[in-house]
């Protein structure tokens, strides 16, 4: 079941491969996931000390948060992978123009986990291309759904 999903991804840059982590997370911001309270609009996923860690993630405390607990929405969270994905991941990122961009968060067996993906960035022309073939599958469907002629 997803909790958000990061639709400026697709947007920005061409998805090549997708990987599944999971999210260090303290509890106020489990509650607040739960809660549909997430964003990952201008998120991304750096590798330090061969870790991965996501930076940019805003979760909005609840109301009812902890008194004794100072919320911080958008401080860095670990992500949880096994250490050979992890390598493979470094070298992928090494080579020019690739970067690890959260896609999606979801519960995954009762656990929070976010979807990373593989990406390299668009060019200007690239986003205008895919602008135009959306556009053209939109008018193809609209123009067989308005066929004259269609019997049902």
């Amino acid at each position: 079941m997803s909790i958000v999903d990061n639709r400026k991804a697709f947007h920005d840059y061409f998805i090549e491969e997708r990987f599944e982590a999971g999210l260090v997370l303290n509890g106020w911001e489990v509650k607040a996931a739960r809660g549909g309270r997430a964003q990952l609009k201008e998120a991304y996923v750096v590798i330090r000390n061969g870790e991965l860690w996501l930076l940019g993630a805003h979760i909005t405390p609840l109301t009812s948060a902890s008194t004794h607990v100072h919320a911080e929405p958008t401080r860095t969270r670990k992500l949880l992978m096994h250490a050979k994905e992890i390598q493979r991941l470094i070298g992928q990122v090494e080579r020019a123009g690739y970067t690890l961009i959260p896609i999606d968060l979801h519960f995954k067996s009762g656990r929070i986990k976010l979807e990373i993906g593989l990406a390299k960035g668009k060019k200007q022309h690239d986003k205008r291309q895919s602008e135009k073939e959306r556009e053209w599958n939109r008018e193809k469907q609209r123009l067989l759904r308005d066929r004259p002629g269609k019997t049902r």
